[in-house]
C-alpha cells in the first residue's frame, strides 16, 4: 500500500519539477545565447545553431519525463481497488 501511495506521489510531483527544470535551463540557454549574438553579430549563425541543438536535447528530457510518467502511471492500481482494501485493513 505505501508503495502505491509513494509512486502516485512521485508521479504527481516527479513532473512537474522535470518540466520546470527543463524550462529554466531553456530559458538560461536563450539568454546566453541571445547575449553571445549581441556581442559578437558575425557568430550568430555558428551560436544559433548550437542554441537549437541544446534546446531540443533539453527538450528530449523533458519527453522521457513523460513517458516514464505513462509508463509508471500503468502501474497505479484502480483507487476503488485501494479504497476497499484501506476498508478492510481498518475494520480489523
Amino acid at each position: 500500500m505505501l508503495y502505491f501511495m509513494a509512486l502516485a506521489f512521485a508521479l504527481g510531483l516527479g513532473v512537474p519539477i522535470a518540466v520546470l527544470g527543463a524550462a529554466t535551463g531553456q530559458g538560461k540557454a536563450a539568454a546566453a545565447a541571445l547575449d553571445s549574438m549581441a556581442r559578437q553579430p558575425e557568430m550568430s549563425g555558428k551560436i544559433q545553431t548550437v542554441m537549437i541543438l541544446s534546446l531540443a536535447f533539453i527538450e528530449s528530457l523533458v519527453i522521457f519525463a513523460l513517458l516514464v510518467f505513462f509508463l509508471l502511471n500503468s502501474h497505479i492500481p484502480d483507487t476503488s481497488a485501494i479504497i476497499a482494501a484501506i476498508k478492510d485493513t481498518s475494520g480489523k
